[in-house]
């Protein structure tokens, strides 16, 4: 168990699959003298990735996160600032090599402020091209169905700790104030948008 006040440097791996090796990125982290490294063999896209997950319920206040390369963390712009959000909360600063991205730096902090404000500005594109596409449907007499709804502010961290199985599908849409089929419509919309993303 870690020590009370005790400040580590924490490592995250990933490889694609079970064919490839983290060496690489193992000697980029031993080479920082990391404390403890947390490695997977996963896809990006898969969700579901244990190690992540133990990384984050192990992190503590005051640790900082290495990885070798932001794709290594995340899956989007999207999932990255939702990690970053969730490590910030838990007072853990992110340093990434290939991106040299350090939020213990002024300047680590500006480009996680574009990767938010470039993440914001691609969600309004797609809103934008929804209802330009929604304005013409209508304009050709097509019959559309309930109109764009816009996520709950929370939605990302409470998605996050569901994927993570911190908390219950129940308590998810009771945090996010959403009738089952509310919520499951919605999740099923915010894969595939997530799907395009990635594409």
């Amino acid at each position: 168990m870690k020590g009370l006040n005790l400040m580590s440097k924490i490592g995250y791996i990933r490889v694609s699959s079970i064919d490839q090796n983290t060496d690489r990125q193992e000697v980029a982290l031993k080479e920082l003298k990391v404390d403890k490294i947390f490695a997977e063999k996963l896809s990006g896209k898969n969700t579901n990735r244990p190690e992540l997950h133990r990384m984050l319920d192990y992190v503590r206040e005051g640790d900082t996160l290495y990885i070798e390369s932001i794709s290594r963390l995340a899956r989007s712009t999207r999932d990255l600032l939702s990690l970053v959000k969730i490590l910030q909360e838990k007072g853990v600063d992110l340093v990434s090599l290939k991106e040299n991205i350090d939020t213990t730096t002024p300047q680590g902090r500006f480009i996680l402020t574009i990767f938010a404000a470039l993440s914001e500005l691609e969600r309004e594109n797609i809103l934008q091209r929804q209802r330009e596409g929604i304005e013409i449907a209508k304009q050709n007499g097509k019959v559309l169905g309930r109109p764009l709804i816009e996520q709950p502010k929370d939605w990302d961290k409470v998605i996050t700790l569901w994927s993570r199985e911190e908390i219950t599908a129940i308590e998810a849409m009771k945090r996010l104030n959403m009738n089952r089929g509310t919520f499951y419509r919605r999740l099923k919309s915010y894969k595939k948008l997530d799907e395009i993303n990635n594409r």
